[in-house]
């Protein structure tokens, strides 16, 4: 099974922006056994700027389009580093691969990026997906990741992934009562049902850019999972258990 998996920047960052060591190693340890048990791994991860932030000891993201960028180029050096060992640990080789919508938006470009993101998984190389924030333009709006919610899409289609995993800080999509919904054969009906919830102040995402990652997924027949990066959930979920929110492709 060829799988995208996208972690979100407060499951594997404390509130000040440093690396929860913990988390990564755990997140880390699941990626390289779904390996080792034949799935191929797209990953996607944010957290640049916020390692950015926590390096250069702002309390919290900034929101002028230079300093984002300065803690981009700033963090993502940190960024892949600390993932570099991790997946070492385990003897997985990582590849680093910066994206914007302009890698999109041209077919020759995109099938650029498809290629070498295929070659990459057919070599045994874990690719390591992140928005190019030090040259992505934030004032234009609609032209972000959403917290690499999007992006990870984009990857997921691009690549013709059988699944899609977002991992956040919460058990999976809530109703009102805050209660988890374990599967959703309809997103359309579930958007004005949810709490969707607050996006922190280390990201720009949020649950309202999941679900619109999540209707142009299961639109497009792929699988999508959203469940809480803070644990141990990749190897049961992709073994039929439940604990997440499970959104079946093709239910539009």
């Amino acid at each position: 099974m060829k799988v995208v998996v996208k972690v979100g920047t407060h499951a594997i960052a404390a509130k000040s922006g440093k690396p929860d060591y913990a988390a990564l190693r755990r997140l880390v340890s699941q990626l390289c056994e779904l390996r080792k048990q034949g799935h191929e791994i797209v990953f996607v991860s944010s957290g640049a700027v916020a390692a950015g932030v926590e390096a250069l000891g702002l309390t919290a993201r900034p929101k002028d389009v230079n300093d984002i960028q300065m803690c981009a180029a700033v963090g993502q050096a940190r960024f892949i580093s600390e993932y570099e060992k991790l997946f070492e640990s385990h003897g997985v080789k990582i590849g680093q691969c910066l994206l914007t919508h302009y890698d999109f938006e041209d077919r020759r470009r995109a099938q650029n990026v498809k290629k070498s993101l295929d070659h990459l998984v057919k070599q045994g190389i874990v690719p390591v997906v992140n928005e190019n924030d030090v040259v992505a333009d934030e004032e234009l709006k609609g032209q972000t990741f959403g917290d690499n919610d999007w992006l990870s899409f984009l990857i997921a289609k691009l690549v013709k992934a059988d699944a899609l995993v977002l991992l956040t800080t919460v058990d999976g999509l809530l109703d009102a009562k805050g209660r988890r919904i374990p599967e959703v054969a309809n997103p359309r009906n579930v958007m004005k049902l949810v709490r969707a919830g607050e996006k922190g102040n280390l990201s720009k995402g949020g649950m309202d850019s999941k679900l619109k990652a999540v209707k142009a997924a299961v639109a497009g027949g792929i699988d999508v999972y959203i469940a809480n990066g803070r644990k141990a959930v990749l190897l049961p979920l992709l073994a039929g258990k439940s604990v997440g929110t499970f959104f079946p492709g093709s239910a539009l």
